[in-house]
């Protein structure tokens, strides 16, 4: 069949058109591919080709409030492999083994992985110096020495639990390098290069180098003189008492702020493998729940005075020994009583019934509200992992029994800070503060604090009035009552003591306690609160005998560093037999030896230093209080001297 010419002319400019349109969409295509999606598949080939070598950033530091480095990192070099650059995969293995002194078996299965890069982990991560220069003169092929980094505590057990430490890989595992681990971290740096399938570098090629954001320095509230002061005095408790535990917390009652906390036995954070679990994993603190014994009558006394309830000085009431309660018997601590006393004599003999009748005068349903405003029964939110709720009774079951009990602490369940925070914001003029152990951010290069952590109030749970009133009595309790062993002759002191029977097995125990006793300083105006309690100490078990002068030795230390000033305002306390007694020294500088003799007071010894016949100095210097039977040491010289 023969084709028209005009069928063929057709048949010819389609084609042509067909061909123009597939050459313009091959042309359109390939500018398309060209300028809109070259760059980001030239990226895509290049992130196939790229291999990176992360540089670990150096993990932010921990100080005090007064800039004393508590953690720190120093340079610790960590082996890495590049499996795809190893020549000799077996010599490789054996020549690293041998230096590492780990199993030839375990480096060559890690140098052969089919990975990018490998951490010969972990007998090859956070080496030494010298192990890593030995390496490098190796040559080997693929092994890189990378620079790692390791934690590092300079005061060994110095507020471990606080702290905490860190795992392999430096990341957070307990205390504050868990809560805050993000902001300690950094960002990681890392070396980028191209390298074809077989690993090697492409030609043409240049390395870039992104270097590390070291992690933020965290500032706490702990300051490590109080710290210290509280851990020796813990550690002489452990050794004296042979105690279950013991701990300890210092706050700032105005502030939530923790000055120093610490539980007993405690470990190294640097070698925390080698102790068991149970002693790293439990901050004794904000975790351990117990009944608080006499310490929680402070919640009790301030509810009452806040309502109204009471009047400490001119209320009397009768104390036989005990008191009976829907058909139940509640004995006071001291068998037959104390008689007939104020409310204010029954606060400083700790005396039970005295605060069953304040906790009948309440009610439960006002009593229990006042409990949890005092932030009983929930946790404090205090920043550290772990922290418990403690155990109330639910309100519907509270009878008369239940109600009383609670009245003077037992049959409710409380944490250490829980206390600490409570009996603070009754002192501290009603306010409740959410404690807290972070003070600031800072950053590591410039210094600038980039955070401040303030301090949270929670709520107002009484009046300034009421606040002074408890501080008043709990003043008398230290220089008249229960508490007289935490008795510091010169400086103002509050506290309470507590003695609360454990339960074992669902049942009180009849010769295993927990002693406590929470001191504030100076009464009129706290500075600090320190709270102890001490789990089952062998021989006397009385917070009075046990806890409070354990406090006492912290608190008078603390005061004393923080440069508070002695007070002439001190409650006198009534002399009973054993109390150390104190009497302010003469001024004798300017006397002779005849006056020397003819003024000085018998309630002191004289030590005499030099030639000559006027005294010229003395130590310790007029106007001090000292212990009565001290020496007087003075210093003569001749009169035209």
């Amino acid at each position: 069949m023969k084709i028209s010419n005009v069928t063929l002319r057709k048949r010819i400019f389609i084609t042509l058109l067909l061909a123009i349109i597939g050459f313009t969409s091959l042309w359109i295509r390939l500018g398309y591919v060209q300028l809109w999606v070259g760059p980001e598949l030239t990226e895509r080939a290049e992130d196939t080709w790229r291999r990176n070598i992360d540089f670990e950033p150096k993990r932010g530091g921990i100080i005090d409030r007064n800039g004393e480095q508590l953690a720190y990192n120093i340079t610790s070099p960590s082996v890495l492999a590049i499996p795809v650059q190893i020549e000799d995969a077996k010599r490789t293995a054996e020549q690293l083994a041998t230096v590492l002194q780990i199993s030839e078996e375990k480096v060559y299965s890690l140098i052969t992985k089919k990975e990018i890069s490998v951490k010969i982990q972990p007998g090859g991560r956070k080496i030494s110096i010298e192990k890593a220069q030995e390496i490098r003169e190796l040559n080997l092929p693929g092994i890189v020495i990378a620079e790692d980094n390791e934690r590092y505590y300079p005061y060994d057990n110095l507020a471990s639990h606080v702290l905490g430490f860190t795992g392999i890989d430096n990341q957070g595992l307990t205390g504050v390098e868990l809560t805050y681990d993000k902001y300690l971290t950094g960002i990681k740096g890392s070396v980028s290069y191209l390298s074809d399938a077989r690993g090697n570098l492409m030609p043409n090629a240049s390395e870039q180098y992104t270097a590390p954001k070291d992690g933020l320095t965290l500032q706490l509230t702990l300051d490590k003189n109080i710290q210290m002061i509280m851990e020796r005095e813990l550690d002489q408790a452990m050794v004296k008492y042979q105690p279950d535990s013991a701990l300890a917390i210092a706050m700032d009652p105005n502030s939530g702020e923790i000055l120093a906390m610490s539980s007993k036995p405690d470990y190294e954070p640097g070698n925390y493998a080698e102790y068991p679990s149970s002693i790293y994993n439990r901050n004794l603190p904000i975790w351990k729940t117990y009944e608080p014994g006499s310490t929680f009558k402070i919640i009790t006394l301030a509810a009452a005075l806040e309502e109204e309830k009471v009047n400490l000085t001119k209320d009397t009431f009768h104390d036989p020994g005990s008191i009976e309660v829907a058909g139940t018997r509640l004995r006071c601590w001291r068998h037959g009583g104390h008689g007939s006393q104020t409310f204010l004599e029954g606060v400083e003999n700790s005396c039970n019934p005295a605060f069953v009748i304040l906790g009948q005068r309440l009610g439960k349903e006002t009593l229990y509200d006042y409990i949890k405003d005092f932030g009983f029964g929930t946790k404090t939110g205090i920043d550290l992992g772990g922290e418990e709720n403690g155990i109330l009774f639910n309100l519907d079951r509270v009878g008369p029994i239940e109600l009383a009990t609670t009245s003077f602490g037992q049959g409710v369940s409380v944490t250490p800070i829980q206390q600490v925070a409570a009996v603070s914001a009754a002192i501290n003029g009603g306010t409740l503060y959410t404690p807290h152990v972070a003070g600031s951010w800072i950053h590591p290069e410039t210094g600038e604090v980039v955070k401040e952590i303030e301090a949270e109030a929670v709520r107002e749970v009484v009046s300034e009035g009421t606040s002074m009133q408890v501080r008043e009595a709990l003043e008398s309790v230290v220089a008249n009552g229960t508490g007289r062993n935490a008795y510091i002759d010169g400086y103002r002191v509050g506290g309470k003591t507590g003695t609360a029977q454990k339960v074992i097995n669902g049942r009180y125990s009849p010769n295993e306690h927990i002693v406590s006793f929470i001191g504030f300083a100076p009464a009129d105006a706290p500075k600090v609160v320190i709270y102890v309690a001490v789990d089952n100490p062998k021989g006397i078990q009385f917070g009075g005998v046990v806890a409070a002068p354990i406090v006492k030795n912290m608190m008078e230390d603390t005061l004393r560093y923080m440069q508070v000033e002695p007070s002439k305002d001190q409650i006198e306390r009534e002399y009973q037999y054993g109390d150390i007694q104190y009497e302010e020294v003469p001024n004798l500088v300017g006397m002779t030896k005849t006056e020397l003799i003819q003024s000085l007071n018998p309630h002191f010894q004289l030590v005499k230093s030099g030639e000559g016949n006027v005294v010229i100095s003395q130590a310790p210097k007029a106007g001090e209080r000292v212990e009565i039977g001290s020496k007087i040491r003075v210093y003569l010289s001749n009169e035209s001297n």
